[in-house]
Order: structure tokens, then sequence, then C-alpha cells
């Protein structure tokens, strides 16, 4: 009986770690469709503004990077009413920004990825008139500087990139490499990105001497999963003979290793990536990131598959079963902040103050898995 007993605990034990190892390309879909029918039927007016402690217009960087995820799923799906939504959005906006053509502000022209996208799609000179007059000032200004937080590096460096292709010009490429490195190895004297840990400080704020309550650096989950989706990206669009396309995928490489080591055993990252003491517990938004950036490695042979495949299928697995609601509602979704203790206490059923950036990175996260071959 006993032998039999552990005989059947043992198969169990496999076919979890088998389960855990599969992914269904169908139900990927399924359950993108899902989270995203949930925000469009909660938001069916696209100009709406969202108010939380105050009022924004929807055009703000949380909305601009749920419509990146909406893309992302038109792109594998494109139903029209995905493409209607965004275009609605872009329309009401009069495809413009926040604080106007002349903010260096990358929060603010975050929403040139999607505007820079439709054009794609529907090309027409007016609808990128204040894209291009908000990106070409970068060019002819010799200040690299602007990305000093690392949220920036997502906001901003896919529109460089996506301008570069579309105007065929390089000199948006170097600037964003300027940028770049200037975030990287510059800021905050010695820079944001610690080569010895493959991980990225939020800002000057969070360089050493800070820690985190038990000594180690501060390393929070979403700025890095924000800086690994923006290097994903921008290898996706810029050329293969781009310059400087090997600095990005060294960082995306050297950044997938130090997060297998963080993982989660449920799959999950932490909020405080090396220190699991400090508001401790399952976070969605990072977690989805880190299967974006990771998955695209895998998609596009940066990254070994037979490694990082079980990553990634672990932690979508986990945010499909743990975070996601029947009705497409996404928990463990910390609110907008910097650092682990913002937005907490965490929770299934908790609503973030903003519910769209969570949700773009979930369907850039499967988006990217649709992608691979099983």
């Amino acid at each position: 009986m006993r032998k039999l007993l552990v005989l059947a605990v043992l198969a169990a034990f496999n076919f979890n770690c088998a389960a855990q190892q599969q992914i269904n390309r169908d139900d990927v879909l399924a359950k993108m469709e899902l989270a995203n029918a949930y925000f469009m039927k909660k938001w069916p007016d696209v100009g709406k503004t969202i108010i939380t402690n105050k009022e924004r217009p929807s055009n703000i960087w949380t909305r601009g990077v749920y419509y990146e995820g909406l893309m992302a799923l038109h792109e594998i799906y494109p139903k029209i009413e995905y493409y209607q939504y965004a275009l609605d959005w872009a329309d009401f906006h009069h495809w413009g920004f926040r604080s106007g053509n002349e903010t260096r502000n990358a929060d603010d022209y975050d929403a040139a990825q999607t505007y820079i996208d439709l054009y794609n799609l529907q090309p027409d000179p007016e609808k990128l008139k204040n894209t291009r007059a908000c990106m070409q000032k970068f060019l002819v200004t010799p200040q690299n500087g602007d990305w000093d937080w690392i949220d920036a590096i997502q906001m901003g460096m896919p529109v460089f990139a996506k301008m570069g292709v579309l105007e065929n010009d390089t000199r948006y490429f170097e600037k964003m490499y300027e940028m770049y490195m200037e975030s990287r190895n510059v800021i905050g004297e010695k820079g944001l990105f610690n080569p010895e840990d493959g991980l990225w400080w939020r800002d000057a704020d969070f360089d050493p001497p800070y820690t985190e309550p038990n000594g180690e650096d501060s390393y929070w989950s979403r700025g890095n999963g924000w800086v690994i989706a923006a290097l994903a990206k921008t290898l996706s669009i810029i050329p293969e003979d781009a310059p400087h396309r090997e600095q990005y995928i060294e960082d995306l490489q050297a950044m997938a290793e130090a997060l297998v080591k963080v993982q989660r055993e449920d799959g999950f990252w932490n909020v405080s990536l090396h220190d699991p003491t400090h508001f401790g517990g399952k976070e969605t938004s990072g977690t989805a990131l880190f299967v974006y950036g990771i998955a695209y490695g895998i998609n596009n042979d940066l990254l070994d598959r037979e490694k990082y495949l079980p990553v990634i299928t672990k932690a979508w697995n986990a945010m499909v079963s743990e975070s996601l609601h029947e009705n497409g509602f996404l928990g463990w979704l910390q609110s907008t902040g910097k650092e682990p203790k913002d937005g907490q206490p965490l929770s299934y059923e908790k609503i973030p103050d903003f519910e769209d950036y969570g949700l773009g990175c979930f369907l850039l996260a499967g988006a990217e898995l649709y992608r691979l071959e099983y």
C-alpha cells in the first residue's frame, strides 16, 4: 500500500511538471481575449478621463501601455473591433500627447508607439504630424539623460526604434542608443544597470548604498520588467544590421539569466526581486513583462529554449490560474509606484489604481507566447 502511495505521489508530481511545460496556443488566445473583453466592456468610451487621486486624460502612459498590448493582440488576431477601439482612441486625442509636442517625458510620448502602429496599417501623414514634431527635436538637442528612471526606457525606446524604421533615418537609432547608455552607465553616477547582478535599480534614489531590509540591492520587479520588455520590443523593430543591436541582445540575455535565479516556486516573481521578505508575494505586471521579454528571446534564438521555456510556461500558467478571474479581471497587480511598498498589500481581489497597464503587459506576454512553436 505504501509503495502504491509513493508511486501515486510521484505520478502526480510528474503530471504537474509535465503540465507546467505545456502551453496551448488556442488557450493563450482565449485568455487574452477574456482579459481584454473585460477591459473594453468596462471602458467603452475611449476618451473618458481616468480618475484616481486626480483626473487624468486617457492618453497617459498607463493607457498607452494597454494599447501596446491591444495592438500586439491585434497582430496575432486582427479583429476589427480591436483596431477600431485603438483608432477611436487616437482620433479622440488628435494623435497627440498630454503635454504637447514639446514634451521630453517618455510617459507622455509613449502613446506614439500605438500611433505609429495604426499609421502603418493605414498611412496618412496627418496622423503622425504630432509624433514627428515631438520626436524630431530629440535629434537636434544634445541632452541624453531624459530616461532617468527605468520605466521610461520602455515608454520611449521603442518609439525611437519605430521612427528610425518609419523615416529610414539612422539618427533615431543612434540617439536611442545614446539615451539608453546614459541610463545604463551614467545616471546615478555609475548608471542604473548593475552588471554583477544583471538587474537595474529603478532610479538614482535606489542606487547603493540604498538597500532592502535584508541588506540586498533594491531591484523592483516591474521596473526591471519595463527594461527587458523595451529590449525585446526594440530588437523586434530595428533591422538586423542596425547599430548597437548586440548591446541590446547582451543585456536581454544578462537579465534573463538573472531572472531565472529569482523566480518564485509558484511561477510568479516577487515585487522585490532580491528580498522576498519585503512585501513578498506574487505580482502580475512584472511577471507578465518577464514572460514577454524571455519569450521573445526564445522565439528569436537569443535564449536557450530548453532552459527558458519551462520558466515562462510556469509563469504564464501561474498568471492564468492565480491572477486571471473568470470575468477577465487581473488580480495580484501592483498599483502605480516605483518600489515594493507602493500599492500594498496586493491580493487576488484588489483593484489597482489603474487596471490598464497591467492588462497591456499581460497581452504583450500572451502575444509572444502565441508565437512560440510547440
